[in-house]
């Protein structure tokens, strides 16, 4: 198990003994070398609307013993407003074949970025991923994977993590937008929420600038005061309020530092002029800090959003203003820039992003689009994943799929835990619990007693069954490399 920087400097006692007192931490090579100890960070990106899961994983030819491309071909439409992928257009985006049906499978084309990363073998796709008895409200499937609870209750599954691991003293997380992500929710820690580091300010008045350092010196005070009461509500309050009060004065510096280091990869993200990008260059920032061991930046754990994926009649196939071609587009480019900056910082193996939407969309087209769907892909990005494929494709050749009336499951893929059908579905918390076990190294024991609730029911159909060990189907090496 590799330790943490936060476990090594607590190990060690370097915290409450000299490090920090004698001066140490403020010479540029001790901060590196501390920097370098095995920190690793996680990047949540949710595709909100319903990513269409068939259009992004796509069937090119029939495979050993199944027909799904017949079946695509059959369920999506070409022509005028049809959303078939012809099969010229995916070849060159092949992935690996579906490690069960031996169907061959491509990405998207709007995904070219991301399948570069593919080819390097830094991506694995993780099929049908979903959970049982689907709902199909955007709002409350979002809350599902959010929280990983079936009851759409509670805090996120991240901060539920979060919330294990660090105190009121401690910002973890950083959420880049305009609210905090579901996933990382909770009441033990902070997590910082911004669209800009260098607008993170604290106390925010625009009106009165000249005020901020007796603003600051004041509530340094009431933080201190609280900081000391036997309340332990008052104590969070002070704790929280003085790490927000630090952070908020650390973070907006490495704006500058980012631009002064790594100017032209600052301008990469620019010239793609997307939100995506600009999320991530936010985060990219944060890590280069790590990285340079930069004082009081401490967040590991990050989440993003990319809107639009609500795509029902204006889908579209391939090519400019086609919806669902510049939403890949936009995600699949700014991921391989992302990855080549982290890669370029010698931390691409210490970064892992997870790319995730509450649903996909049915098999069978209606209008230009789709309607809400079930099981979706999952893809997992990073320097230390083993890429390929894994899990099911949905299994689209059912008969009461290709039935254009179909009423099976709304119209879905069936989910089922069932091993001895072929299309066996991928439970989207097998997802989290192999990132906490194998990336964030938490032991299964703590992760199904406290972060992982399993269901209760017919194990062909819940899930009680975990399978956080996720193997490669063709080199038999785990999802996670050493």
């Amino acid at each position: 198990m590799s330790l943490s920087r936060r476990d090594f400097l607590i190990r060690s006692g370097l915290v409450a003994g000299g490090l920090m007192a004698n001066g140490l931490w403020s010479r540029a090579l001790v901060r590196k070398a501390f920097a370098d100890i095995g920190d690793r960070f996680l990047v949540s990106i949710f595709l909100d609307g319903g990513n269409d899961g068939l259009n992004t994983v796509v069937p090119v030819a029939n495979g050993s013993f199944a027909n799904f491309r017949t079946s695509y071909e059959i369920l999506r439409r070409s022509g005028p407003g049809g959303l078939r992928l012809s099969e010229t257009l995916l070849t060159p985006y092949a992935v690996a074949a579906d490690p069960n049906t031996n169907t061959p499978l491509a990405l998207h084309p709007g995904l070219e970025g991301l399948h570069r990363l593919y080819q390097l073998g830094k991506v694995a796709v993780v099929q049908g991923c979903g959970y049982p008895e689907y709902n199909l409200s955007h709002a409350v499937s979002r809350t599902i994977w959010e929280t990983a609870s079936r009851a759409a209750m509670g805090p996120g599954w991240l901060g539920r993590y979060l919330a294990s691991r660090y105190g009121a003293s401690d910002i973890p997380a950083l959420s880049v937008g305009y609210w905090m992500a579901g996933e990382l929710r909770q009441q033990t820690t902070s997590v910082l929420t911004s669209i800009r580091l260098s607008e993170l300010e604290f106390p925010l008045d625009n009106w009165y600038p000249d005020d901020d350092p007796a603003k600051k010196v004041a509530f340094q005070a009431v933080y201190g005061e609280a900081q000391a009461s036997s309340q332990p509500l008052l104590r969070f309050l002070g704790n929280s309020g003085q790490a927000t009060l630090t952070a908020t004065q650390a973070y907006p510096g490495l704006d500058d530092l980012y631009a002064a280091d790594r100017a032209s990869w600052l301008q990469q993200y620019n010239d793609l002029d997307s939100g995506t990008a600009r999320r991530l260059r936010e985060i990219a920032k944060v890590i280069y800090g790590v990285h340079q061991g930069v004082p009081d930046v401490g967040a590991r754990h990050f989440a993003l959003a990319n809107g639009g994926y609500d795509t029902h009649a204006n889908q579209g196939t391939v090519g400019t203003n086609q919806a669902h071609y510049e939403l890949h587009r936009e995600v699949g480019d700014a991921l391989e820039a992302f990855y080549h900056d982290l890669d370029d910082m010698g931390v691409a193996d210490k970064v892992l992003v997870m790319v995730w939407s509450e649903f996909s969309r049915r098999p069978q087209q209606n209008d230009n689009g789709t309607d809400h769907g079930s099981q979706g892909p999952v893809f997992l990005i990073g320097g230390k994943v083993n890429g390929g494929v894994y899990g099911n494709h949905p299994n689209i050749s059912d008969s009461r799929v290709l039935n254009p009336g179909a009423t099976w499951d709304d119209g879905n893929t069936k989910y089922s835990q069932d091993n001895s059908d072929p299309h066996r579905s991928t439970d989207f918390r097998d997802v989290y619990g192999a990132i906490l076990k194998h990336w964030l190294q938490i032991p299964q024991t703590e992760i199904l007693s406290s972060l992982l609730t399993p269901d209760v029911g017919d194990p062909n159909f819940y899930w009680t069954l975990p399978n956080f060990d996720f193997v490669h189907p063709g080199n038999g090496q785990p999802l996670f490399l050493p």
